[in-house]
């Protein structure tokens, strides 16, 4: 019985463990890493997907027709499933590619995004100047 209790411990440990360094070293969240540019008057944020999103947060400008192109390389996570549920999107990605979706113009305000199965969030600040 003691050895199971010491083994169960053990394995929270390790798992913990890789929680908290696959986590914690990469966080994503400085905006805007010119990941956005604007090409023939459309907005493009460009945005890695896999095993989350990079950047997790981008900074656009309101008010101009914006393409997110997702880029994936050898993507076979979760963050192959885009969901944006304020525009009723969700939107599967190929393993390896881009992929664009187009959400209009950007309302002035904050776009949340996530991952099929919420785990991996993302997000652009739509501002106005």
């Amino acid at each position: 019985m003691k050895a199971i209790i010491i083994s169960i411990i053990v394995a929270i440990a390790i798992i913990g463990g890789v929680f908290m360094l696959t986590r914690s070293g990469n966080t994503g969240q400085v905006a805007n890493v010119n990941n956005v540019s604007i090409v023939d008057g459309k907005q493009i944020i460009e945005i890695n997907a896999k095993g989350g999103y990079q950047p997790r947060k981008s900074i656009a400008k309101a008010g101009i027709h914006t393409i997110i192109r997702f880029n994936t390389k050898g993507t076979f996570d979760c963050s192959s499933s885009v969901r944006i549920s304020s525009l009723n999107i969700t939107k599967s990605l190929p393993q390896s590619g881009t992929t664009d979706i187009d959400i209009g113009s950007g309302q002035p305000g904050t776009l949340k995004g996530s991952c099929g199965m919420g785990m991996y969030p993302f997000e652009v600040e739509f501002q106005t100047s």
